[in-house]
């Protein structure tokens, strides 16, 4: 049984053309027995499964989901609302934006996975392309895995320009040196979240996605 009915999906869908005050607060309810409600129980589950595998990751769906309202005091675009549902399992949830753990975001059009880096200061990029270089190969074979390939397929992220000289040699081998941040995602169907096994794909997902995670916790410390 899903945790999610078709409503979730109409809800942001909805909420996409009426981004204002007025028309959620008219629709509070409906967003918090179609929405709120169904991605908690989702997340929990999710953290309890991944708690399985990792006991490190003991946090409360509170501490893994974003609030739905947004900052805008800095934004041009000044609507109140994310358009999404999302959520980051690790041991710090979405107040630890450099742990490789998962994050999870769900719209009206798709429903993407991320796995790996993508907040680094100076010293953590520094610690990933210094492990990167000591590891070449092993870091090859992780990145040409067949599972990693089909369901994630590369690493994404911002490059700089230039890298540090003592990274020349290994740029030359391997052009994710380059990389400011390290992350892949898979993109999928927006309906998947109304499958049963659910759980079940996302778990694959993570398990997919853990020698690759674990070589950039090596990196940066964090086993």
């Amino acid at each position: 049984m899903s945790h999610f009915t078709k409503d979730f999906i109409k809800f942001l869908k909805d909420l996409s053309k009426n981004n204002n005050r007025e028309w959620f607060n008219e629709n509070k309810k409906r967003y918090e027995s179609s929405v709120k409600e169904p991605f908690f129980n989702f997340i929990d589950e999710m953290i309890t499964r991944i708690n399985m595998d990792d006991p490190s990751v003991t946090i409360e769906p509170k501490d893994a989901i974003f609030r739905i309202y947004k900052d805008v005091r800095f934004s041009k675009d000044k609507s109140p609302y994310k358009t999404q549902a999302s959520a980051v399992i690790s041991p710090g949830g979405r107040k630890d934006l450099v742990y490789p753990g998962m994050y999870i975001e769900i719209n009206h059009i798709d429903f993407k996975i991320y796995g790996g880096l993508y907040q680094l200061d100076k010293n953590q990029l520094q610690a990933v392309r210094e492990h990167i270089t000591a590891n070449l190969l092993k870091f090859s074979k992780l990145l040409n895995d067949k599972k990693f390939k089909t369901t994630y397929g590369e690493i994404s992220g911002e490059k700089n320009k230039r890298v540090p000289p003592e990274f020349a040699e290994a740029l030359a081998k391997q052009p994710l040196i380059a990389n400011k941040q390290f992350y892949f995602f898979d993109r999928l169907d927006h309906e998947t979240i109304l499958k049963p096994n659910l759980t079940d794909i996302v778990m694959k997902h993570y398990h997919t996605a853990k020698p690759i995670n674990t070589f950039l916790k090596e990196a940066l410390g964090l086993n």
